[in-house]
Protein backbone atom coordinates (compact mmCIF):
# COMPACT_ATOMS: atom_id res chain seq x y z
CA UNK A 1 0.00 0.00 0.00
CA UNK A 2 1.81 3.65 -0.96
CA UNK A 3 1.06 5.42 2.18
CA UNK A 4 1.87 8.49 0.24
CA UNK A 5 -0.38 7.98 -2.30
CA UNK A 6 -3.11 7.45 0.20
CA UNK A 7 -2.98 10.05 2.07
CA UNK A 8 -3.15 12.84 -0.61
CA UNK A 9 -6.27 11.12 -2.31
CA UNK A 10 -7.76 11.03 1.75
CA UNK A 11 -7.51 14.59 2.03
CA UNK A 12 -8.77 15.91 -1.86
CA UNK A 13 -11.86 17.67 -1.78
CA UNK A 14 -12.11 18.48 -5.45
CA UNK A 15 -9.57 18.91 -8.92
CA UNK A 16 -6.58 21.38 -8.81
CA UNK A 17 -6.92 24.69 -9.85
CA UNK A 18 -4.19 26.26 -12.04
CA UNK A 19 -3.22 29.27 -14.41
CA UNK A 20 -0.61 29.52 -17.03
CA UNK A 21 0.42 33.05 -16.25
CA UNK A 22 2.61 35.19 -18.22
CA UNK A 23 4.17 38.41 -17.27
CA UNK A 24 6.68 40.76 -18.77
CA UNK A 25 8.44 43.38 -16.19
CA UNK A 26 7.86 45.13 -14.49
CA UNK A 27 4.91 43.28 -12.77
CA UNK A 28 3.68 41.46 -9.56
CA UNK A 29 0.71 39.11 -8.84
CA UNK A 30 -0.77 38.88 -5.74
CA UNK A 31 -2.26 35.70 -4.62
CA UNK A 32 -5.11 35.52 -1.61
CA UNK A 33 -4.83 32.93 1.09
CA UNK A 34 -6.05 29.70 -0.58
CA UNK A 35 -8.60 27.11 0.92
CA UNK A 36 -6.02 24.34 0.26
CA UNK A 37 -2.65 24.36 -1.16
CA UNK A 38 -0.89 26.70 -3.63
CA UNK A 39 2.38 25.54 -5.58
CA UNK A 40 4.25 27.74 -8.69
CA UNK A 41 6.20 26.33 -11.35
CA UNK A 42 8.87 28.86 -12.90
CA UNK A 43 8.41 27.66 -16.53
CA UNK A 44 10.90 29.89 -18.01
CA UNK A 45 12.38 33.66 -17.43
CA UNK A 46 13.03 34.14 -13.32
CA UNK A 47 10.88 35.55 -10.54
CA UNK A 48 10.61 36.39 -6.97
CA UNK A 49 8.84 34.40 -4.15
CA UNK A 50 8.16 37.33 -1.30
CA UNK A 51 5.61 35.83 1.89
CA UNK A 52 4.06 38.27 4.29
CA UNK A 53 6.94 37.91 6.67
CA UNK A 54 9.12 39.26 4.29
CA UNK A 55 11.06 36.47 2.95
CA UNK A 56 12.27 37.31 -0.50
CA UNK A 57 13.19 34.03 -2.04
CA UNK A 58 14.61 34.07 -5.81
CA UNK A 59 13.37 31.33 -8.51
CA UNK A 60 15.24 30.10 -11.86
CA UNK A 61 13.25 28.26 -14.75
CA UNK A 62 12.00 25.31 -13.68
CA UNK A 63 11.99 25.95 -9.76
CA UNK A 64 8.77 25.18 -8.14
CA UNK A 65 7.36 26.10 -4.80
CA UNK A 66 4.73 24.70 -2.44
CA UNK A 67 2.79 26.51 -0.08
CA UNK A 68 1.17 24.44 2.36
CA UNK A 69 -1.04 25.91 3.85
CA UNK A 70 -2.50 28.31 0.45
CA UNK A 71 -0.97 31.35 2.69
CA UNK A 72 -1.22 35.04 1.21
CA UNK A 73 2.19 35.84 -0.70
CA UNK A 74 3.31 37.80 -3.79
CA UNK A 75 5.38 36.36 -7.10
CA UNK A 76 7.12 39.26 -8.71
CA UNK A 77 9.88 39.92 -11.15
CA UNK A 78 11.85 41.79 -8.21
CA UNK A 79 10.95 42.96 -4.61
CA UNK A 80 9.14 46.67 -4.93
CA UNK A 81 7.36 46.44 -8.32
CA UNK A 82 3.77 47.16 -8.57
CA UNK A 83 1.18 44.35 -7.69
CA UNK A 84 -1.97 43.40 -9.26
CA UNK A 85 -4.63 40.95 -7.56
CA UNK A 86 -4.46 37.35 -9.30
CA UNK A 87 -7.30 37.04 -10.87
CA UNK A 88 -7.02 34.25 -14.15
CA UNK A 89 -9.82 34.13 -17.04
CA UNK A 90 -11.13 30.82 -17.87
CA UNK A 91 -12.56 30.17 -21.87
CA UNK A 92 -14.18 27.20 -20.10
CA UNK A 93 -15.17 27.22 -16.31
CA UNK A 94 -14.70 23.17 -16.38
CA UNK A 95 -10.98 23.59 -17.65
CA UNK A 96 -8.34 23.25 -15.05
CA UNK A 97 -6.31 25.84 -16.84
CA UNK A 98 -6.84 29.49 -16.97
CA UNK A 99 -4.42 32.48 -18.09
CA UNK A 100 -3.30 35.95 -17.23
CA UNK A 101 -1.30 38.04 -18.48
CA UNK A 102 0.42 41.11 -17.38
CA UNK A 103 2.20 43.33 -19.95
CA UNK A 104 5.55 44.93 -20.05
CA UNK A 105 8.29 46.52 -21.53
CA UNK A 106 10.90 43.94 -19.91
CA UNK A 107 12.10 40.57 -19.75
CA UNK A 108 9.31 37.70 -19.93
CA UNK A 109 8.34 35.01 -17.07
CA UNK A 110 5.91 32.12 -17.59
CA UNK A 111 4.42 30.26 -14.59
CA UNK A 112 2.39 27.71 -13.95
CA UNK A 113 0.70 28.78 -10.65
CA UNK A 114 -2.33 27.04 -9.10
CA UNK A 115 -3.64 25.40 -6.32
CA UNK A 116 -4.65 21.62 -4.70
CA UNK A 117 -8.05 21.32 -3.00
CA UNK A 118 -7.24 19.69 0.25
CA UNK A 119 -9.07 19.04 3.39
CA UNK A 120 -7.47 21.34 5.92
CA UNK A 121 -10.23 20.75 8.69
CA UNK A 122 -8.24 17.63 9.62
CA UNK A 123 -4.97 17.97 7.89
CA UNK A 124 -3.12 14.25 7.94
CA UNK A 125 -0.04 14.68 10.14
CA UNK A 126 2.13 13.28 7.17
CA UNK A 127 1.29 16.64 5.55
CA UNK A 128 0.87 18.59 8.42
CA UNK A 129 4.76 18.10 9.21
CA UNK A 130 5.66 19.74 5.80
CA UNK A 131 7.27 23.42 6.26
CA UNK A 132 4.97 26.10 5.49
CA UNK A 133 6.65 26.52 1.88
CA UNK A 134 8.77 23.81 -0.34
CA UNK A 135 11.33 25.46 -2.37
CA UNK A 136 12.56 22.44 -5.07
CA UNK A 137 14.98 23.30 -8.11
CA UNK A 138 15.07 19.85 -9.87
CA UNK A 139 17.09 21.62 -12.88
CA UNK A 140 19.75 21.55 -10.71
CA UNK A 141 20.35 17.43 -11.59
CA UNK A 142 18.00 15.65 -8.54
CA UNK A 143 14.86 14.76 -8.76
CA UNK A 144 14.87 13.65 -12.62
CA UNK A 145 11.44 12.30 -12.71
CA UNK A 146 9.99 15.77 -11.42
CA UNK A 147 12.03 17.90 -14.20
CA UNK A 148 10.04 15.07 -16.56
CA UNK A 149 6.76 16.03 -15.59
CA UNK A 150 7.53 19.91 -15.41
CA UNK A 151 9.62 19.43 -18.86
CA UNK A 152 5.63 17.41 -20.67
CA UNK A 153 3.68 20.23 -18.74
CA UNK A 154 5.26 22.44 -20.55
CA UNK A 155 5.76 21.40 -23.91
CA UNK A 156 1.48 20.58 -23.47
CA UNK A 157 1.37 24.72 -22.61
CA UNK A 158 3.75 26.18 -25.19
CA UNK A 159 1.93 23.77 -27.83
CA UNK A 160 -1.79 22.88 -26.72
CA UNK A 161 -3.00 19.54 -28.71
CA UNK A 162 -5.71 17.49 -28.72
CA UNK A 163 -5.97 15.62 -25.51
CA UNK A 164 -3.72 18.14 -24.10
CA UNK A 165 -6.26 19.47 -21.28
CA UNK A 166 -6.97 16.05 -20.17
CA UNK A 167 -2.94 15.36 -19.83
CA UNK A 168 -2.11 18.62 -18.66
CA UNK A 169 -5.05 17.95 -15.42
CA UNK A 170 -3.16 14.14 -14.97
CA UNK A 171 0.05 16.21 -14.74
CA UNK A 172 -0.96 18.72 -12.39
CA UNK A 173 -2.41 15.66 -10.45
CA UNK A 174 0.93 13.99 -10.61
CA UNK A 175 2.47 17.05 -9.40
CA UNK A 176 1.97 17.12 -5.75
CA UNK A 177 2.78 13.51 -5.61
CA UNK A 178 6.64 14.45 -7.20
CA UNK A 179 6.62 17.79 -4.96
CA UNK A 180 6.37 15.60 -1.91
CA UNK A 181 8.10 12.74 -3.10
CA UNK A 182 10.86 15.05 -3.56
CA UNK A 183 10.56 16.84 -0.19
CA UNK A 184 11.21 13.50 1.91
CA UNK A 185 13.52 12.23 -0.66
CA UNK A 186 15.50 15.63 0.26
CA UNK A 187 15.46 14.87 4.19
CA UNK A 188 18.71 13.77 6.27
CA UNK A 189 19.31 10.23 5.60
CA UNK A 190 20.13 9.90 9.65
CA UNK A 191 17.09 11.37 10.74
CA UNK A 192 15.56 10.27 13.88
CA UNK A 193 11.84 11.56 13.98
CA UNK A 194 9.00 12.47 11.61
CA UNK A 195 7.28 11.22 8.68
CA UNK A 196 10.49 11.61 6.30
CA UNK A 197 11.84 8.95 8.89
CA UNK A 198 8.73 6.84 9.49
CA UNK A 199 8.45 6.34 5.87
CA UNK A 200 11.53 4.67 5.34
CA UNK A 201 12.29 3.14 8.55
CA UNK A 202 12.15 -0.76 8.17
CA UNK A 203 9.90 -1.50 11.20
CA UNK A 204 7.32 1.22 11.11
CA UNK A 205 6.93 1.40 7.36
CA UNK A 206 5.82 -2.32 6.96
CA UNK A 207 3.41 -1.50 9.92
CA UNK A 208 1.83 1.61 8.62
CA UNK A 209 1.46 0.43 4.95
CA UNK A 210 -0.27 -2.53 7.19
CA UNK A 211 -2.67 -0.12 9.23
CA UNK A 212 -3.45 1.06 5.24
CA UNK A 213 -4.03 -2.25 3.87
CA UNK A 214 -6.84 -2.75 6.50
CA UNK A 215 -7.90 0.07 8.36
CA UNK A 216 -10.90 -2.68 9.68
CA UNK A 217 -8.97 -5.62 11.32
CA UNK A 218 -8.87 -5.96 14.85
CA UNK A 219 -5.54 -4.50 15.38
CA UNK A 220 -3.37 -4.81 18.84
CA UNK A 221 0.20 -3.29 19.24
CA UNK A 222 0.97 -6.99 19.77
CA UNK A 223 -0.14 -7.64 16.23
CA UNK A 224 2.14 -4.97 14.64
CA UNK A 225 5.08 -5.36 16.82
CA UNK A 226 5.26 -8.90 16.03
CA UNK A 227 4.01 -8.51 12.34
CA UNK A 228 7.62 -6.34 12.01
CA UNK A 229 9.70 -8.03 14.41
CA UNK A 230 9.57 -6.05 17.50
CA UNK A 231 8.18 -6.98 21.04
CA UNK A 232 5.03 -4.40 22.11
CA UNK A 233 6.71 -2.11 24.08
CA UNK A 234 9.68 -1.81 21.77
CA UNK A 235 7.71 -1.15 19.00
CA UNK A 236 5.28 0.86 20.55
CA UNK A 237 8.15 3.40 21.82
CA UNK A 238 9.44 3.44 18.46
CA UNK A 239 6.40 4.63 16.36
CA UNK A 240 5.28 6.93 18.37
CA UNK A 241 9.14 8.34 18.63
CA UNK A 242 8.57 8.29 14.79
CA UNK A 243 5.00 9.14 13.99
CA UNK A 244 3.94 11.36 16.88
CA UNK A 245 1.18 9.56 17.98
CA UNK A 246 0.64 6.16 19.73
CA UNK A 247 -0.25 2.49 17.29
CA UNK A 248 -3.39 2.90 18.52
CA UNK A 249 -4.37 6.67 17.93
CA UNK A 250 -3.03 6.26 14.81
CA UNK A 251 -5.22 3.59 13.62
CA UNK A 252 -8.10 5.55 14.83
CA UNK A 253 -6.95 8.62 12.83
CA UNK A 254 -6.78 6.56 9.59
CA UNK A 255 -9.88 4.62 10.28
CA UNK A 256 -12.02 8.30 10.59
CA UNK A 257 -9.70 9.11 7.61
CA UNK A 258 -10.72 6.29 5.63
CA UNK A 259 -14.70 6.30 6.91
CA UNK A 260 -14.62 10.19 5.91
CA UNK A 261 -13.23 9.37 2.53
CA UNK A 262 -16.13 6.95 1.62
CA UNK A 263 -19.07 9.56 3.19
CA UNK A 264 -17.88 12.28 0.62
CA UNK A 265 -17.09 9.78 -2.20
CA UNK A 266 -19.66 6.76 -2.45
CA UNK A 267 -23.33 5.83 -1.32
CA UNK A 268 -21.96 3.40 1.25
CA UNK A 269 -24.15 2.90 4.02
CA UNK A 270 -23.27 4.73 7.34
CA UNK A 271 -23.47 1.13 8.82
CA UNK A 272 -21.12 -0.71 6.00
CA UNK A 273 -18.68 2.59 6.32
CA UNK A 274 -18.36 1.94 10.14
CA UNK A 275 -17.88 -1.67 9.08
CA UNK A 276 -15.14 -1.27 6.60
CA UNK A 277 -13.03 0.38 9.14
CA UNK A 278 -13.21 -1.77 12.28
CA UNK A 279 -16.43 -0.66 14.43
CA UNK A 280 -19.32 -4.32 14.67
CA UNK A 281 -22.31 -1.07 15.65
CA UNK A 282 -23.49 1.89 13.53
CA UNK A 283 -23.84 3.21 17.12
CA UNK A 284 -20.11 2.83 18.07
CA UNK A 285 -19.13 4.37 14.42
CA UNK A 286 -21.26 7.13 14.94
CA UNK A 287 -20.12 7.92 18.07
CA UNK A 288 -15.85 7.41 17.34
CA UNK A 289 -16.84 9.73 14.18
CA UNK A 290 -18.44 12.45 15.68
CA UNK A 291 -15.69 12.54 18.18
CA UNK A 292 -12.60 13.00 15.52
CA UNK A 293 -14.93 14.95 13.37
CA UNK A 294 -17.20 17.13 15.22
CA UNK A 295 -20.75 15.89 12.91
CA UNK A 296 -22.47 12.41 13.01
CA UNK A 297 -21.72 10.91 9.95
CA UNK A 298 -25.20 11.46 8.00
CA UNK A 299 -24.94 14.62 8.96
CA UNK A 300 -21.00 15.22 7.74
CA UNK A 301 -22.23 13.41 4.42
CA UNK A 302 -24.63 15.77 3.79
CA UNK A 303 -22.83 18.66 4.51
CA UNK A 304 -20.11 17.27 2.11
CA UNK A 305 -22.23 16.54 -0.87
CA UNK A 306 -25.09 18.84 -0.63
CA UNK A 307 -28.76 17.79 -2.52
CA UNK A 308 -29.16 20.11 -5.84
Amino acid sequence: MDILTEVVASMRTGRPRSARTECRAPWGLRFPEGKGTGFHVVMSGTCWLVTPDGTSTALSPGDIVFLRDGAEHVLTDVPGSPVVEFAPVRADPSSPIGQITVDGPGARTSLLCGAYQLDREQPHPLIADLPDVIHLSPHRGRHPALRSAIDMLGAELEQPRPGSEGIVAELIDLLLLYILRAWYDDQPADATAGWAAALTDPAIAPALRAIHSAPGRRWTVEDLGESVGLSRAAFARRFTALVGEPPLAYLTRWRMTTAATLLRQSDTSIGSVGEQVGYGSEFAFAKAFKRAHGLPPGQYRRQLRPVA
